[in-house]
Protein backbone atom coordinates (compact mmCIF):
# COMPACT_ATOMS: atom_id res chain seq x y z
CA UNK A 1 0.00 0.00 0.00
CA UNK A 2 2.85 2.48 1.03
CA UNK A 3 4.57 1.65 -2.03
CA UNK A 4 1.81 2.38 -4.73
CA UNK A 5 1.12 5.82 -2.47
CA UNK A 6 4.74 6.54 -3.12
CA UNK A 7 4.12 5.59 -6.71
CA UNK A 8 1.58 8.01 -7.27
CA UNK A 9 2.99 10.46 -5.05
CA UNK A 10 6.12 10.47 -7.33
CA UNK A 11 4.54 9.57 -10.60
CA UNK A 12 5.48 12.78 -12.60
CA UNK A 13 9.12 12.03 -11.53
CA UNK A 14 8.80 8.09 -12.96
CA UNK A 15 6.98 9.38 -16.23
CA UNK A 16 9.91 11.39 -16.58
CA UNK A 17 12.81 8.58 -15.85
CA UNK A 18 10.74 6.25 -18.14
CA UNK A 19 10.67 8.84 -20.92
CA UNK A 20 14.67 9.57 -20.54
CA UNK A 21 14.97 5.57 -20.67
CA UNK A 22 15.13 5.78 -24.29
CA UNK A 23 17.44 8.53 -25.19
CA UNK A 24 21.27 8.58 -25.38
CA UNK A 25 22.53 9.33 -22.06
CA UNK A 26 24.45 12.26 -23.39
CA UNK A 27 21.19 14.36 -24.20
CA UNK A 28 19.46 13.25 -20.97
CA UNK A 29 20.12 16.23 -18.93
CA UNK A 30 18.81 18.51 -21.69
CA UNK A 31 15.86 16.36 -22.62
CA UNK A 32 15.15 16.44 -19.02
CA UNK A 33 15.25 20.44 -18.54
CA UNK A 34 13.06 20.56 -21.65
CA UNK A 35 10.71 18.49 -20.62
CA UNK A 36 10.36 20.01 -16.86
CA UNK A 37 10.13 23.81 -18.71
CA UNK A 38 7.55 22.24 -21.08
CA UNK A 39 5.68 20.80 -18.31
CA UNK A 40 6.10 24.12 -16.25
CA UNK A 41 4.84 26.93 -19.00
CA UNK A 42 1.75 24.37 -19.37
CA UNK A 43 0.41 24.17 -16.31
CA UNK A 44 0.66 27.51 -15.13
CA UNK A 45 -0.70 28.67 -18.46
CA UNK A 46 -3.95 26.50 -17.83
CA UNK A 47 -3.77 28.01 -14.24
CA UNK A 48 -3.83 31.60 -15.73
CA UNK A 49 -6.75 30.60 -18.10
CA UNK A 50 -8.80 28.59 -15.15
CA UNK A 51 -7.81 31.57 -12.92
CA UNK A 52 -9.23 34.57 -15.22
CA UNK A 53 -12.96 32.05 -15.35
CA UNK A 54 -12.84 32.08 -11.92
CA UNK A 55 -12.71 35.57 -11.22
CA UNK A 56 -15.05 36.91 -13.82
CA UNK A 57 -17.52 34.64 -12.17
CA UNK A 58 -16.01 35.43 -8.48
CA UNK A 59 -16.36 38.79 -9.08
CA UNK A 60 -19.66 38.32 -10.52
CA UNK A 61 -21.33 36.88 -7.75
CA UNK A 62 -19.97 39.62 -5.35
CA UNK A 63 -21.52 42.60 -7.46
CA UNK A 64 -24.40 40.22 -7.54
CA UNK A 65 -24.32 40.24 -11.54
CA UNK A 66 -23.31 37.12 -13.96
CA UNK A 67 -19.84 36.66 -14.56
CA UNK A 68 -19.34 34.74 -18.07
CA UNK A 69 -21.85 31.74 -19.06
CA UNK A 70 -22.44 31.95 -22.73
CA UNK A 71 -19.32 30.80 -24.27
CA UNK A 72 -19.06 26.61 -23.62
CA UNK A 73 -20.22 24.73 -20.38
CA UNK A 74 -21.39 27.82 -17.52
CA UNK A 75 -18.37 29.90 -19.58
CA UNK A 76 -15.48 28.10 -19.09
CA UNK A 77 -14.69 28.10 -22.54
CA UNK A 78 -13.95 32.07 -22.47
CA UNK A 79 -10.40 32.08 -22.25
CA UNK A 80 -9.88 30.46 -25.35
CA UNK A 81 -12.13 33.21 -26.92
CA UNK A 82 -10.10 36.02 -25.28
CA UNK A 83 -7.35 34.03 -26.62
CA UNK A 84 -8.18 33.80 -30.01
CA UNK A 85 -9.29 37.56 -29.88
CA UNK A 86 -6.18 39.10 -28.58
CA UNK A 87 -4.71 36.73 -31.63
CA UNK A 88 -6.31 38.53 -34.52
CA UNK A 89 -6.61 41.78 -33.43
CA UNK A 90 -3.81 44.76 -35.06
CA UNK A 91 -0.89 45.25 -33.85
CA UNK A 92 -0.58 48.96 -33.22
CA UNK A 93 2.52 50.55 -32.82
CA UNK A 94 3.33 54.07 -32.83
CA UNK A 95 5.55 55.88 -35.17
CA UNK A 96 8.07 57.75 -33.10
CA UNK A 97 8.23 54.27 -30.53
CA UNK A 98 11.15 51.91 -30.61
CA UNK A 99 9.95 49.06 -32.42
CA UNK A 100 12.80 46.51 -31.14
CA UNK A 101 12.23 47.73 -27.12
CA UNK A 102 8.47 47.83 -27.36
CA UNK A 103 8.47 44.12 -28.78
CA UNK A 104 11.06 43.06 -26.18
CA UNK A 105 8.85 44.68 -22.69
CA UNK A 106 6.22 42.20 -22.73
CA UNK A 107 8.09 38.88 -23.52
CA UNK A 108 10.86 40.08 -21.11
CA UNK A 109 8.02 39.88 -18.54
CA UNK A 110 6.72 36.73 -19.25
CA UNK A 111 9.98 35.48 -19.55
CA UNK A 112 11.38 36.40 -15.53
CA UNK A 113 7.91 35.28 -14.57
CA UNK A 114 8.24 31.75 -15.46
CA UNK A 115 12.16 31.66 -14.84
CA UNK A 116 10.91 31.89 -11.26
CA UNK A 117 9.33 28.83 -11.12
CA UNK A 118 12.76 26.97 -11.45
CA UNK A 119 13.78 27.25 -7.82
CA UNK A 120 9.77 26.54 -6.53
CA UNK A 121 9.60 22.70 -5.30
CA UNK A 122 6.01 21.91 -6.29
CA UNK A 123 5.90 18.83 -4.78
CA UNK A 124 8.30 16.01 -3.29
CA UNK A 125 11.54 15.92 -5.40
CA UNK A 126 9.67 17.80 -8.14
CA UNK A 127 11.82 20.79 -8.52
CA UNK A 128 13.95 22.03 -11.99
CA UNK A 129 17.18 23.48 -10.17
CA UNK A 130 17.82 23.01 -6.13
CA UNK A 131 19.98 25.97 -6.13
CA UNK A 132 21.69 26.64 -2.65
CA UNK A 133 20.75 30.28 -2.93
CA UNK A 134 17.24 29.85 -4.38
CA UNK A 135 15.36 32.66 -2.43
CA UNK A 136 18.11 34.73 -3.80
CA UNK A 137 17.45 33.87 -7.37
CA UNK A 138 13.94 33.99 -6.91
CA UNK A 139 14.32 38.06 -5.91
CA UNK A 140 16.70 38.63 -8.59
CA UNK A 141 14.76 37.30 -11.70
CA UNK A 142 11.69 38.90 -9.95
CA UNK A 143 13.36 42.43 -10.30
CA UNK A 144 13.64 41.99 -14.10
CA UNK A 145 10.19 42.62 -14.28
CA UNK A 146 10.62 46.19 -12.96
CA UNK A 147 12.96 46.61 -16.21
CA UNK A 148 10.26 45.32 -18.37
CA UNK A 149 7.64 47.62 -17.29
CA UNK A 150 10.47 50.22 -17.47
CA UNK A 151 11.26 49.11 -20.52
CA UNK A 152 7.13 49.24 -21.96
CA UNK A 153 6.95 52.83 -20.67
CA UNK A 154 9.99 53.99 -22.18
CA UNK A 155 10.17 52.81 -25.43
CA UNK A 156 6.45 53.61 -26.35
CA UNK A 157 7.78 57.38 -26.21
CA UNK A 158 4.36 58.84 -24.98
CA UNK A 159 4.24 60.76 -21.69
CA UNK A 160 1.30 58.75 -20.25
CA UNK A 161 2.89 55.47 -20.60
CA UNK A 162 6.32 56.99 -19.39
CA UNK A 163 4.33 58.04 -16.02
CA UNK A 164 2.39 55.35 -15.96
CA UNK A 165 5.88 53.45 -16.07
CA UNK A 166 7.35 55.72 -13.62
CA UNK A 167 5.04 55.39 -10.81
CA UNK A 168 4.58 51.21 -11.65
CA UNK A 169 8.10 51.09 -10.90
CA UNK A 170 7.85 53.02 -7.44
CA UNK A 171 4.92 51.15 -6.15
CA UNK A 172 7.13 48.11 -7.61
CA UNK A 173 10.45 49.03 -5.61
CA UNK A 174 8.90 50.47 -2.43
CA UNK A 175 7.07 47.36 -1.92
CA UNK A 176 9.90 45.03 -3.02
CA UNK A 177 11.97 46.17 0.08
CA UNK A 178 9.59 44.73 3.08
CA UNK A 179 8.74 41.70 0.75
CA UNK A 180 12.13 40.74 1.11
CA UNK A 181 12.79 41.71 4.81
CA UNK A 182 9.72 40.02 5.46
CA UNK A 183 11.38 36.78 3.79
CA UNK A 184 14.43 36.59 6.05
CA UNK A 185 12.97 35.75 8.72
CA UNK A 186 12.97 32.29 7.61
CA UNK A 187 15.92 32.44 6.04
CA UNK A 188 17.29 33.34 10.09
CA UNK A 189 15.57 30.27 10.95
CA UNK A 190 15.85 27.64 8.37
CA UNK A 191 19.87 28.75 8.00
CA UNK A 192 19.37 28.14 4.09
CA UNK A 193 18.49 29.68 1.15
CA UNK A 194 17.79 26.61 -0.90
CA UNK A 195 13.75 26.66 -1.42
CA UNK A 196 14.42 22.55 -0.68
CA UNK A 197 15.48 22.52 2.59
CA UNK A 198 13.22 25.03 4.10
CA UNK A 199 10.32 23.10 2.95
CA UNK A 200 11.90 19.91 4.56
CA UNK A 201 12.14 21.76 7.90
CA UNK A 202 8.53 22.15 7.84
CA UNK A 203 7.90 18.93 6.60
CA UNK A 204 7.97 17.27 9.91
CA UNK A 205 5.35 17.11 12.66
CA UNK A 206 4.51 17.02 16.33
CA UNK A 207 1.73 14.65 17.18
CA UNK A 208 -1.02 15.93 14.12
CA UNK A 209 0.33 19.23 13.88
CA UNK A 210 3.23 20.52 11.13
CA UNK A 211 5.54 22.73 12.10
CA UNK A 212 5.01 25.49 9.38
CA UNK A 213 6.43 28.53 9.66
CA UNK A 214 3.03 30.25 9.87
CA UNK A 215 2.12 28.94 12.94
CA UNK A 216 4.93 31.19 15.14
CA UNK A 217 4.26 34.85 16.11
CA UNK A 218 6.75 36.20 13.20
CA UNK A 219 5.85 33.70 10.98
CA UNK A 220 2.46 34.94 10.65
CA UNK A 221 2.82 38.46 10.94
CA UNK A 222 5.85 37.65 7.66
CA UNK A 223 2.97 35.53 6.15
CA UNK A 224 0.61 38.26 6.64
CA UNK A 225 3.93 41.31 5.60
CA UNK A 226 4.50 38.95 2.68
CA UNK A 227 1.39 38.86 1.44
CA UNK A 228 0.40 42.71 1.72
CA UNK A 229 3.85 43.51 -0.60
CA UNK A 230 3.57 40.52 -2.96
CA UNK A 231 -0.32 42.11 -3.11
CA UNK A 232 1.52 45.28 -4.46
CA UNK A 233 4.12 44.07 -6.54
CA UNK A 234 1.64 41.55 -8.32
CA UNK A 235 -0.43 45.40 -9.39
CA UNK A 236 -3.77 43.62 -7.56
CA UNK A 237 -6.11 45.57 -5.87
CA UNK A 238 -6.58 47.44 -3.54
CA UNK A 239 -2.66 48.76 -5.50
CA UNK A 240 -3.96 47.95 -8.73
CA UNK A 241 -2.86 52.12 -9.54
CA UNK A 242 0.24 51.19 -12.43
CA UNK A 243 -3.03 50.29 -14.75
CA UNK A 244 -6.07 52.04 -12.86
CA UNK A 245 -8.98 49.81 -14.76
CA UNK A 246 -11.04 52.49 -14.09
CA UNK A 247 -9.04 55.64 -15.21
CA UNK A 248 -8.88 56.92 -19.01
CA UNK A 249 -5.59 55.62 -19.72
CA UNK A 250 -3.94 52.31 -18.65
CA UNK A 251 -0.73 53.27 -17.31
CA UNK A 252 2.57 51.15 -18.69
CA UNK A 253 0.44 49.31 -21.33
CA UNK A 254 -1.23 52.46 -22.82
CA UNK A 255 0.12 52.06 -26.18
CA UNK A 256 -0.19 48.09 -26.46
CA UNK A 257 -2.80 46.38 -28.34
CA UNK A 258 -3.35 42.59 -29.58
CA UNK A 259 -1.37 39.97 -28.20
CA UNK A 260 1.56 42.02 -27.00
CA UNK A 261 -0.94 43.20 -24.68
CA UNK A 262 -2.67 39.80 -23.37
CA UNK A 263 1.68 38.75 -22.97
CA UNK A 264 1.32 42.07 -19.83
CA UNK A 265 -1.70 40.43 -18.28
CA UNK A 266 -0.28 36.79 -18.57
CA UNK A 267 2.86 38.38 -17.29
CA UNK A 268 1.12 39.83 -14.21
CA UNK A 269 -1.05 36.57 -12.93
CA UNK A 270 2.12 34.38 -14.03
CA UNK A 271 4.21 36.75 -11.61
CA UNK A 272 1.61 36.59 -9.25
CA UNK A 273 1.43 32.63 -9.00
CA UNK A 274 5.17 32.64 -8.34
CA UNK A 275 4.97 35.16 -5.52
CA UNK A 276 2.50 33.16 -3.85
CA UNK A 277 4.05 30.05 -4.38
CA UNK A 278 7.37 31.47 -2.75
CA UNK A 279 4.99 32.33 0.41
CA UNK A 280 4.04 28.86 0.51
CA UNK A 281 7.20 27.58 0.38
CA UNK A 282 8.61 30.03 2.64
CA UNK A 283 5.63 30.01 5.64
CA UNK A 284 2.68 27.05 4.73
CA UNK A 285 5.19 24.67 4.77
CA UNK A 286 5.30 23.95 0.74
CA UNK A 287 3.85 20.47 -0.54
CA UNK A 288 4.02 19.51 3.30
CA UNK A 289 0.39 18.32 4.20
CA UNK A 290 -1.69 19.87 7.03
CA UNK A 291 -1.59 17.15 9.27
CA UNK A 292 0.06 14.42 9.87
CA UNK A 293 -2.63 11.86 8.68
CA UNK A 294 -2.77 13.01 5.07
CA UNK A 295 0.48 12.79 3.86
CA UNK A 296 -0.73 9.91 1.88
CA UNK A 297 -2.56 12.09 -0.33
CA UNK A 298 0.15 13.47 -3.60
CA UNK A 299 2.74 16.08 -2.19
CA UNK A 300 1.79 18.01 -5.56
CA UNK A 301 -2.23 18.24 -3.89
CA UNK A 302 -1.08 20.03 -1.27
CA UNK A 303 0.82 22.74 -3.19
CA UNK A 304 -2.08 23.41 -5.73
CA UNK A 305 -4.81 23.21 -3.31
CA UNK A 306 -2.96 25.67 -1.03
CA UNK A 307 -2.09 27.92 -4.11
CA UNK A 308 -5.71 28.00 -5.44
CA UNK A 309 -6.81 29.04 -1.55
CA UNK A 310 -3.96 32.00 -2.07
CA UNK A 311 -5.58 32.86 -5.36
CA UNK A 312 -8.84 32.84 -4.23
CA UNK A 313 -8.15 35.45 -1.76
CA UNK A 314 -6.92 37.40 -3.83
CA UNK A 315 -10.16 37.52 -5.77
CA UNK A 316 -11.96 37.93 -2.83
CA UNK A 317 -10.05 40.90 -2.30
CA UNK A 318 -10.20 42.48 -5.32
CA UNK A 319 -14.20 42.45 -5.14
CA UNK A 320 -14.20 43.67 -1.22
CA UNK A 321 -11.78 46.37 -1.14
CA UNK A 322 -11.40 49.92 -3.13
CA UNK A 323 -8.18 51.41 -4.54
CA UNK A 324 -5.80 53.25 -2.73
CA UNK A 325 -4.87 56.88 -3.32
CA UNK A 326 -0.76 56.92 -4.23
CA UNK A 327 0.14 58.46 -1.16
CA UNK A 328 -1.84 56.40 1.09
CA UNK A 329 -0.07 53.85 -1.00
CA UNK A 330 3.40 55.35 -0.71
CA UNK A 331 2.78 55.97 2.93
CA UNK A 332 2.13 52.19 3.87
CA UNK A 333 5.29 50.95 2.30
CA UNK A 334 7.63 53.09 3.92
CA UNK A 335 6.15 54.16 7.53
CA UNK A 336 4.48 50.74 8.45
CA UNK A 337 5.41 48.19 6.08
CA UNK A 338 9.16 48.66 6.72
CA UNK A 339 9.31 49.31 10.22
CA UNK A 340 7.25 46.34 10.71
CA UNK A 341 9.63 43.92 8.86
CA UNK A 342 12.38 45.04 10.45
CA UNK A 343 10.91 44.46 14.10
CA UNK A 344 9.91 40.99 12.96
CA UNK A 345 13.42 40.51 12.54
CA UNK A 346 14.35 41.42 16.21
CA UNK A 347 11.61 39.37 17.37
CA UNK A 348 12.43 35.83 15.07
CA UNK A 349 16.19 36.64 16.39
CA UNK A 350 14.39 37.37 20.05
CA UNK A 351 12.23 33.68 19.43
CA UNK A 352 15.40 31.95 18.06
CA UNK A 353 17.29 32.28 21.52
CA UNK A 354 14.42 31.96 23.66
CA UNK A 355 13.59 28.74 25.16
CA UNK A 356 10.86 26.71 24.34
CA UNK A 357 7.90 27.32 26.21
CA UNK A 358 4.78 29.59 27.34
CA UNK A 359 6.75 32.84 27.48
CA UNK A 360 8.62 32.77 24.56
CA UNK A 361 5.57 32.84 22.94
CA UNK A 362 3.66 36.33 24.94
CA UNK A 363 7.35 37.82 24.41
CA UNK A 364 7.21 37.70 20.80
CA UNK A 365 3.37 37.74 20.34
CA UNK A 366 3.68 41.25 22.27
CA UNK A 367 6.64 42.46 19.98
CA UNK A 368 4.44 41.97 17.09
CA UNK A 369 0.99 43.21 17.97
CA UNK A 370 1.95 46.43 20.25
CA UNK A 371 4.34 48.09 17.56
CA UNK A 372 1.44 46.92 15.06
CA UNK A 373 -1.22 48.77 16.71
CA UNK A 374 0.63 51.78 17.68
CA UNK A 375 2.09 51.99 13.61
CA UNK A 376 -1.65 51.94 13.27
CA UNK A 377 -2.24 54.97 15.79
CA UNK A 378 0.42 56.81 14.77
CA UNK A 379 -0.73 56.92 11.15
CA UNK A 380 -4.30 57.33 11.99
CA UNK A 381 -3.42 60.56 13.94
CA UNK A 382 -1.64 62.24 11.27
CA UNK A 383 -4.04 61.78 9.13
CA UNK A 384 -7.37 63.75 8.63
CA UNK A 385 -10.03 61.91 7.66
CA UNK A 386 -13.23 62.59 7.11
CA UNK A 387 -16.26 60.71 7.06
CA UNK A 388 -17.30 59.67 3.54
CA UNK A 389 -21.31 59.90 2.21
CA UNK A 390 -22.02 57.52 -0.68
CA UNK A 391 -25.75 58.61 -2.53
CA UNK A 392 -27.35 55.92 -4.43
CA UNK A 393 -29.76 56.46 -6.80
CA UNK A 394 -33.51 55.29 -6.14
Amino acid sequence: MNLKLNQLDQIFVIVNHWLLGYLPPAVRPLCSSILSIALIIVTFALLFAITTVLERKGLGRIQNRFGPNRVGPCGFLQPIADGIKSLTKEDIVPNPADHAVHFLAPVLLVAAAFMAYAVLPIGRNMILVDLNAGVLYFFAIGSLMELAVFMAGWSSRSKYSLLGAMRAIAQMISYEVPLVLASIVVIMQAGSLSTVSIVNMQATYTGIWPHWFVFTPWGFAGFALFMIAATAESNRSPFDLPEGESEIIAGYYTEYSGFKFALFFLGEYIGMFATSAMAITLFLGGWSAPFSFLTWIPSYFWFFAKLLTIILTFIWVRGTLPRLRMDQLMNLAWEFMLPMTLLNLLTAGVWHFMSAGVLRWLICGAMVVVPCILLSRGLKQRKKFQVRKYHFSE
